[in-house]
């Protein structure tokens, strides 16, 4: 009698517990399909010209002259289409990259550099306004430390040439952790943490997100409009064209890669965050801690 009713108790048990998952699957995949439903009418939405308060792009347009720095060729499509994209469709902005190696971590460094100039032509930019270095203290190499010292001379010397108005680089966390792509962060910050950097130029960086985020593609789109002040979205149309530019790079078209272009939202969109000297600051100080 005993055994009798603990079975009873066990399978009612079991039948709750089913019930319970079968509700909150079915819950899960009704969220699921309202939220790629928000995110798809909201990616519409931005792209009406009637919509003034929530646009495509927000980033101020007295920056006409932009610098973007970069740790290696492919950086610029990866990571900065969308920003360089639709800042040079600007008919009032000068856009500039400076790349800071030649990519030369596999012997192929001649290689990747024309398919550089090939990728910035997809992407709209004037060759002549493409620099990249070739120095012996910044090797292709997520082994080697990049001199802090050495990049910020870099970056201050085009600034300075170039009258430059806006730089935007990598954050602390360099979109993918690679540690030259931090480097060139904590470059740009001293820059502005010894006065070195001109008042008339703003530092942004493009914002690293969580390895979910960094692969939703458009379903980003809710999250980095009501987290960021500044960002860049680009129509389905034109993330074709930072694909395009992607396939230059021949030489770096591996699977992970080929997975990446599929679906990272840093083909689709940047965020960016302006940074000032007390950001800056409190940045160096979570390091330090």
């Amino acid at each position: 009698m005993n055994v009798t009713v603990a079975e009873e108790r066990v399978n009612a048990l079991l039948s709750y517990v089913e019930t319970w998952v079968t509700d909150a699957l079915e819950h899960l995949v009704i969220s699921i399909i309202l939220y790629v439903i928000v995110c798809l009418c909201l990616y519409r939405w931005i792209f009406r010209p009637l919509t003034p308060t929530l646009r495509s792009q927000r980033f101020p347009k007295r920056h006409r002259r932009v610098l973007l720095v970069s740790a290696h060729p492919d950086d610029e499509c990866m990571f900065f289409g969308p920003t360089i994209l639709s800042l040079c469709r600007r008919e009032d902005c000068q856009v500039y990259l400076l790349c800071l190696s030649i990519g030369d971590h596999e012997q192929r460094g001649n290689v990747r550099r024309e398919e550089l100039f090939r990728s910035c032509q997809v992407l709209k930019m004037r060759p002549e306004n493409v620099t990249i270095m070739n120095v012996t203290e910044l090797p292709d190499d997520p082994g080697a430390e990049w001199k802090v010292s050495t990049i910020a001379r870099q970056i201050e010397q085009m600034i300075g040439a170039l009258d430059i108005q806006a730089l935007i680089t990598f954050d602390r966390d360099g979109v993918s952790q690679h540690p030259n792509h931090s480097a060139i962060y904590y470059a740009a910050s001293s820059l502005c943490l010894t006065g070195t950097m001109p008042n008339n130029c703003k530092f942004y960086t493009i914002e690293s997100t969580n390895l979910l985020r960094k692969y939703m593609s458009v379903l980003d789109l809710p999250i980095t409009l009501l987290l960021s002040r500044n960002w860049f979205v680009l129509r389905w149309r034109d993330r074709r064209i930072i694909v395009r530019a992607m396939n230059e790079h021949q030489s770096q078209l591996l699977w992970f890669r080929k997975l990446y272009v599929l679906f990272s939202r840093y083909m689709l969109m940047n965020s960016l965050r302006e940074l000032n000297v007390s950001d800056i600051e409190l940045e160096m100080q979570l390091d330090d801690s």
